[in-house]
């Protein structure tokens, strides 16, 4: 088993590299940081080429990966150099990014979240995590939307990621496919013609866009929705955060 003590290692800032869309890119890998993480990947046979770990995280958790992968062990002076949190756990997985992430638009069968340039990894986090759990077939990140691999969207996910189907696409070719298909696309963004929610039936198949935190869903992807959907709210808050409604009428439309 292979052992690096310099951050200087040739491996080392290649594995550095990949916390960068460029570096991601060219290296056709991404990669994950923390256990819940890789113990999530392996579970769910991602193509883990690399797994790196301090002699600590080897002794404790080494049985579930050690046998099955290539595993590298680092000090825990290059584990904090690779890291892109300030309190690494000690474990990362080099992944690599195959053509089988990307789902086409003719795949558009269920319930899909569709993304239209949200930035916030938080916010992209949980929407995942709750499509997760509300059963939904899958979200597709829009143009403008962070990428899944970027290492604070990719923890902010949670392992969500391994269990709903993930596209970077064109929304418009989403869209457009649903209604080839004759299915319903609803918006969020509020405007005069928007419908209560609690209007609107639960459906086995639709597609849910949901706009940027500051500016709302574009006006082209605005144009093309079936019906645009509000939340009736009781209190005096203006507005909920996008993660929060997302969850609401992704509940709703489950149902």
């Amino acid at each position: 088993m292979e052992k690096i003590t310099s951050n200087q290692n040739r491996r080392v800032k290649a594995w550095t590299k990949l916390k960068t869309k460029h570096g991601r890119d060219n290296a056709n890998q991404y990669l994950l940081e923390g256990w819940h993480l890789v113990s999530e990947a392996i579970k769910a046979e991602q193509p883990i080429v690399t797994i790196i770990t301090t002699q600590a995280r080897l002794n404790a958790d080494g049985a579930a990966f050690a046998d099955q992968y290539e595993c590298v062990v680092v000090t825990d002076e290059v584990a904090k150099h690779i890291a892109d949190t300030k309190t690494p756990q000690g474990i990362f997985a080099v992944v690599t990014i195959s053509a089988s992430d990307q789902v086409a638009a003719n795949y558009a069968r269920g319930g899909w979240l569709l993304l239209d340039q949200i930035q916030d990894p938080g916010n992209i986090g949980t929407m995942v995590r709750t499509a997760d759990a509300m059963g939904l077939q899958g979200v597709v990140f829009g143009a403008g939307t962070a990428s899944q691999y970027a290492p604070k969207v990719s923890r902010a996910m949670q392992g969500s990621q391994f269990h709903v189907q993930i596209a970077e696409a064109d929304l418009v070719e989403w869209v457009n496919e649903y209604h080839e298909q004759g299915l319903p696309v609803y918006g969020t963004e509020l405007n005069p013609n928007a419908v209560a929610l609690n209007t609107v039936n639960a459906q086995p198949n639709f597609a849910l866009i949901m706009g940027n935190e500051g500016n709302g869903m574009q006006s082209a992807l605005l144009a093309m929705t079936d019906d645009n959907i509000f939340i009736p709210m009781k209190g005096n808050a203006e507005s909920l955060n996008v993660a929060v409604a997302a969850g609401i009428v992704m509940f709703h439309l489950q149902k």
